[in-house]
């Protein structure tokens, strides 16, 4: 995992290396199979493991019960304490910005942190409880990823909301929507086991479409077959918007082997 920040909550599970070129944070009863390297600092909380070696170029901040096997390399200070969870961080550091009177620095702050708009946004966030290896990326809560992203697994969540431009080596499956932007490629299939699966413009899908209902881009491609109980979309560009297929099989769904 490559980041220019990275931001880990409770009990998330990293089953290889985690490089950063800014600071990294996990949380409490997190679990690191690989290293963790820094060009920055090093937060870890409380029963943190990490079962490689840990460098950083900062300081080293842990709590209590921390257990790193491969050792640490740190250029700065090590304080044995317990690092600020990262949502309280969060918190105090805009409180102490509204205290300042820097409202223009408070919005601009959480646009970096949480704005899709902004192209500046470049901070990895981890759930709490996440797991994440080479085979899949799972969270029992909603997805969302930005754009210009290189992914390699496959993604389990509630619902997926994905940005522009990005390419993922796998496939996606959820219990809730699944939105996929433009110019996106992705090497597996989009399973939606009750939501709607929408394909932006420019999108290439590589493997099969399943949802309750389909909508994608007359310009979007997929080389498998679309499979929905309620209807499939086809979005375009003209004034009418939309060429609704609302035909249905006896068997309760629509396939098409290529759009």
């Amino acid at each position: 995992m490559i980041a220019n920040l990275i931001v880990a909550g409770e009990h998330v599970k990293i089953n290889g290396n985690v490089i950063s070129h800014d600071d990294v944070r996990i949380d409490m009863w997190s679990e690191i199979k690989g290293e963790v390297r820094t060009k920055s600092d090093a937060y870890l909380g409380e029963f943190v493991k990490i079962t490689g070696k840990l460098f950083a170029a900062g300081n080293l901040d842990v709590g209590n019960n921390v257990k790193i096997d491969g050792g640490y390399d740190v250029k700065g200070w090590l304080v044995v304490r317990q690092p600020l969870p990262v949502v309280l961080f969060i918190y105090l550091y805009m409180i102490a910005l509204l205290q300042l009177g820097s409202e223009e620095e408070v919005e601009k702050a959480l646009q970096e942190l949480f704005s899709d708009e902004t192209p500046d946004n470049k901070i990895l966030a981890i759930p709490n409880r996440a797991k994440i290896d080479l085979d899949t990326i799972k969270t029992s809560t909603r997805a969302k990823i930005g754009s210009h992203c290189r992914l390699l697994g496959n993604i389990r969540a509630r619902s997926m909301n994905m940005g522009n431009h990005n390419t993922l080596f796998g496939s996606i499956r959820t219990s809730g929507d699944i939105k996929i932007g433009n110019g996106c490629v992705i090497h597996g299939n989009l399973t939606s086991h009750k939501g709607k699966v929408t394909i932006g413009r420019n999108s290439k899908i590589l493997g099969k479409i399943t949802a309750d209902a389909i909508v994608i881009h007359e310009t979007s491609k997929t080389e498998g077959t679309l499979t929905a109980p309620n209807s499939v979309t086809i979005e375009r560009d003209d004034l009418e918007g939309f060429d609704e297929i609302g035909m249905k099989l006896f068997f309760g769904f629509i396939l098409f082997d290529d759009i």
